[in-house]
């Protein structure tokens, strides 16, 4: 498999390590179209030139990027109708399971008990409230009945609401926390991630499956636990 990385930042870097350690996998570039897929682990601002070559040459994408804007969202679901878009905002199985386990416990409790996100991050992380915060706030409230509190601050009795709280600091690789509190127990559900070989692993994973897809856009949870395209 020849693969094209977007970013060589922290994960991209693992990445490339990753591909180098497989005598079935190399790097290439995208210029002349010889690639069988793009993994992005890099910014928003490179999804245009990502969706040139993609569509250019009809290659599949995995895109492990947060932080876009819903234009931009709206540009990645146009690319999947061309070729196959694995998108999410983390590329850990675990967060994959944690995400099914919230969406199937939240109705069995959710009008007795109050629900509040913390997610932790490295100093350098730009966007706040990170994209697996969100991925976890849909699973418990999928049909947006909740209001969303950015923090906490000033005076004011809590409504139906869930509260996100982001920390930036130090080189956490990515810490999740949901927590359930009702009377007198807590439920508190956390993934942490040791380091960021997880995300390259799960990229890897990821492209594997795109290559054996239709156009589409799908997520981890399809590459992990199977389901319909969106």
């Amino acid at each position: 498999m020849k693969i094209v990385i977007s970013g060589h930042g922290r994960t991209g870097s693992i990445l490339q390590e990753m591909i180098n350690e497989n005598k079935n996998m190399s790097e290439a570039t995208a210029e002349d179209g010889d690639f069988d897929v793009i993994i992005d682990f890099s910014h928003p601002d490179n999804l245009e030139k990502i969706k040139e070559y993609a569509l250019k040459y009809k290659k599949p994408v995995v895109i492990a990027t947060t932080g876009y804007t819903k234009k931009q969202e709206l540009c990645i679901e146009e690319m999947s109708k061309r070729v196959p878009v694995v998108f999410s905002p983390n590329f850990s199985p675990g967060i994959t399971l944690m995400q099914r386990l919230i969406s199937e416990i939240t109705p069995l409790l959710k009008e007795s008990f109050d629900m509040e996100i913390i997610e932790k991050h490295h100093r350098n992380k730009l966007d706040a409230p990170s994209g697996t915060a969100n991925l976890l706030l849909y699973a418990a409230d999928p049909d947006n009945e909740y209001c969303v509190k950015h923090g906490r601050f000033g005076n004011g009795k809590r409504e139906k609401e869930i509260g996100i709280h982001s920390l930036r600091c130090g080189s956490i690789s990515g810490e999740h926390s949901v927590i359930f509190a009702g009377e007198d127990e807590v439920i508190e559900i956390t993934h942490r991630a040791v380091s960021n070989r997880i995300f390259a692993a799960g990229a890897l994973k990821a492209a594997l499956f795109a290559l054996e897809q239709m156009p589409g856009l799908y997520s981890m949870q399809d590459v992990l636990l199977g389901g319909e395209k969106k």
